[in-house]
């Protein structure tokens, strides 16, 4: 009796010390989702599967408040080793990989965006928004996309544009995970009908999730879906409809998921799953495992099964990270991706941006088909580029 008393004091504890873990790390949010795995679908047989990668980062040159000398050296090892690092490979289309720059507002320096626009110039980066903003206002918010967007128009040519009404047309991650003041203590933002206010100023589709751990994490995972603003209420995107072949929007803004789960290879105290959340870091590498976890996550737009998005993150600028992000595991991730999913038969890989990304996905859902990568400017073409005189002379000309 003494024993079993003892077992069940035990497993009582080890229940309690599990659920303590989960709640701490706010898995109970998502976790429901997660068992339901309901954004799962099985490929045609015998369809060449389309794998298309997308790594986004919240690019902060001043994290931390360094020196000067130390955003500047940031930016140009960026600079200078990122082309290095993408020369030897290629994918379906001839591309190499893209990185896309989200860049904080309140980060700008226009000396640090141009050694981004001219990584852009050589095909291998795109430059989207990031803002971080705390107790701010509809009208304070509005202000600073709207001079930020602009700015990043008139003096990088660093942003598509509406051909007709000429507003500047991108793509978001929120500063602390907290879209549309999600975050419980509402931390963060401020403005509860953000996504309303982002879709008015020219943006198109968010890219902030998954948040986890953070408590601003959505339940819906693993999901391409269209968010509806609900003008009193926060966190209007913990759910939304599916993006599918032959649907139409059916709310305020598109919001592209990356993968969220558990790893299968790493946990904690050799007993509980870490989370597997796509970030890429010096002690979460992207390694051949974490790669195949991602891809058989398996999102994409209902109805599409064979077109598979991975949408990956990272905070580039931190330099205990650059060592990974630019080296031999960044190296050995890309021979990993070639090996197993660009053979030309049963897959193909597609390095994309967000904004192309983005564009696959409006393809997708009007039904087109055939190869994805002849869709990367099917809605939101690519920005100019242009050196800051030639696109001057250009805008006076428009």
């Amino acid at each position: 009796m003494g024993l079993l008393i003892f077992l069940m004091v035990g497993v009582l504890l080890a229940g309690f010390g599990v659920a303590m873990f989960m709640r701490k790390r706010n898995i109970h949010l998502w976790l429901a989702s997660y068992l339901r795995q309901d954004w799962r679908a099985r490929p045609p047989p015998g369809k060449t599967r389309h794998l298309m990668f997308c790594f986004v980062d919240h690019y902060e040159p001043m994290w931390a408040r360094p020196t000067y000398a130390t955003e500047c050296a940031r930016v140009q090892r960026w600079r200078d080793e990122y082309p290095k690092l993408c020369a030897p490979f290629k994918d379906a289309d001839g591309r190499s990989p893209i990185h896309s720059f989200f860049y904080p507002e309140e980060e700008y320096r226009p000396e640090h965006l141009e050694k981004l626009v001219e990584l852009c110039r050589m095909g291998l980066g795109e430059i989207e928004i990031h803002l971080h903003h705390e107790d701010d206002t509809e009208a304070g918010l509005r202000e600073k996309l709207k001079r930020f967007t602009q700015m990043l128009v008139d003096r990088h040519d660093a942003l598509p544009v509406d051909p007709v009404t000429k507003q500047p047309l991108w793509s978001f991650i929120h500063g602390n995970w907290a879209l549309d003041n999600s975050h419980p203590e509402g931390l963060g933002c401020g403005v509860d009908h953000e996504l309303v206010i982002l879709r008015e100023e020219g943006c198109y589709a968010d890219y902030t999730l998954p948040a986890a751990p953070d408590p601003c994490q959505t339940r819906t995972i693993n999901q391409i879906y269209y968010a509806k603003d609900q003008p009193h209420g926060r966190k209007s995107h913990d759910s939304g409809t599916r993006v599918q072949v032959g649907g139409t929007p059916e709310g305020d803004l598109m919001i592209l998921q990356g993968p969220l789960g558990f790893m299968k290879h790493s946990r904690k105290w050799g007993l509980l799953p870490r989370i597997e959340n796509g970030d890429v870091r010096v002690n979460q590498k992207p390694t051949p495992e974490r790669i195949d976890d991602w891809v058989s996550t398996g999102i994409h737009v209902e109805g599409r099964p064979e077109w598979i998005f991975v949408k990956i993150y990272t905070h580039g600028t931190q330099e205990h990270d650059m060592d990974t992000l630019l080296g031999e595991p960044m190296r050995k991730a890309y021979e990993h991706l070639h090996q197993h999913y660009n053979d030309g038969t049963d897959w193909k890989l597609h390095y994309v941006s967000a904004r192309e990304m983005y564009n696959i996905v409006k393809a997708a859902e009007a039904g087109l088909d055939g190869e994805p990568g002849q869709y990367r400017d099917h809605v939101i073409a690519r920005p100019g580029y242009q050196p800051q005189t030639a696109h001057a002379q250009e805008a006076h000309r428009a």
